[in-house]
């Protein structure tokens, strides 16, 4: 496979999660025919002064792949504009870029997959994010196709990213030109879409992804997902940056053993589908899942995790 398109890592402190992603990367069948790029954040305070530059000379040690450049920033970005930064540095030399960040594992043919899709998709407009992560539903082919992008393990191009999706000012002006704009966000794409573009224009949270996906429904653009993951979070504990506690989304793993994909044209999913989608973002579905875990110990003990990390983060 010709022209393979570059990847971007995104690091901040935590050494062990790195490691493993880095494992599982270098592990995959075009990593030594890949160009790597890794992020790596400034330090916060002088607490995560000592775990970042840490993190930073372990990362001058690895080796695996067609080459590795490490973009060192002297101050702390935080891990939305670091993203933005990032991608938008590497995807207007490359026109194409996959993204990925420092608690993502992948399969073997992860970039495989992702490489295929980029030249698969790139003449279709529709589509502007091809997503490695997948939510567990039914679907007709290998692929499947959603309003609703995901951030974990994904790749776009350069003529569907623009620095301006992300201007604050720029969505509150469309928020007010539209009232129902909100609520239609929420019914095609989740319920907890309008809640988390709210905390982020509020700055309750720093969320380079919301934006990120909102961009993706106004456009009425779509995600390319496979039938199967290719990423497991292992990010879920108390440094992750939004993923904290217990991940409540169910997937199949794939065997990381296939090179070939069956890439289908775009279709819309069915009803059913859909609806299986989107139930994964609703509260109840939440808490059925945390009160299913209390019937087995080490549910129990997930749960116990939980309550103390909500208490420490307090």
């Amino acid at each position: 496979m010709e022209d393979l398109a570059p990847i971007c890592l995104f690091t901040y402190n935590r050494k062990q999660e790195t490691i493993r992603t880095i494992e599982a990367l270098k592990n995959n069948f075009l990593a030594n025919k890949s160009e790597l790029f890794i992020f790596s954040d400034g330090y916060k305070n002088n607490n995560d002064k000592k775990s970042v530059l840490e993190l930073r000379n372990y990362l001058k040690t690895i080796s695996g792949f067609k080459s590795i450049e490490i973009i060192e920033s002297n101050q702390n970005k935080g891990l939305a504009n670091s993203i933005i930064y990032g991608v938008n540095t590497i995807i207007q030399k490359y026109d194409k870029v996959i993204v990925l960040e420092d608690d993502l594992v992948t399969t073997r043919n992860f970039l495989d997959f992702m490489n295929q899709s980029l030249n698969y998709y790139f003449d279709d407009d529709r589509i502007q994010s091809i997503n490695g992560y997948s939510l567990k539903i039914n679907c007709e082919s290998g692929v499947y196709f959603h309003q609703r992008t995901f951030p974990w393990g994904w790749a776009t191009w350069n003529d569907r990213w623009s620095e301006d999706i992300f201007n604050y000012q720029s969505i509150e002006e469309l928020i007010k030109s539209d009232p129902q704009l909100l609520r239609k966000f929420n019914k095609k794409c989740g319920v907890d879409m309008a809640r988390m573009l709210k905390n982020a224009i509020s700055g309750t949270i720093n969320s380079w992804y919301i934006r990120w996906a909102l961009n993706h429904f106004i456009n009425k653009n779509y995600a390319v997902f496979p039938s199967s993951s290719f990423i497991v979070n292992i990010g879920f504990d108390l440094q992750g940056t939004h993923c904290k506690g217990i991940n409540t989304y169910v997937n199949d793993l794939d065997s990381g053993e296939k090179r070939e994909f069956n890439l289908v044209p775009f279709y819309k999913l069915k009803k059913s589908s859909n609806k299986k989608l989107l139930k994964y973002f609703k509260r109840t579905y939440k808490l059925l899942f945390r009160f299913n875990l209390l019937k087995t110990q080490v549910g129990r003990e997930k749960i116990k995790q939980e309550i103390k990390n909500r208490i420490f983060n307090k």
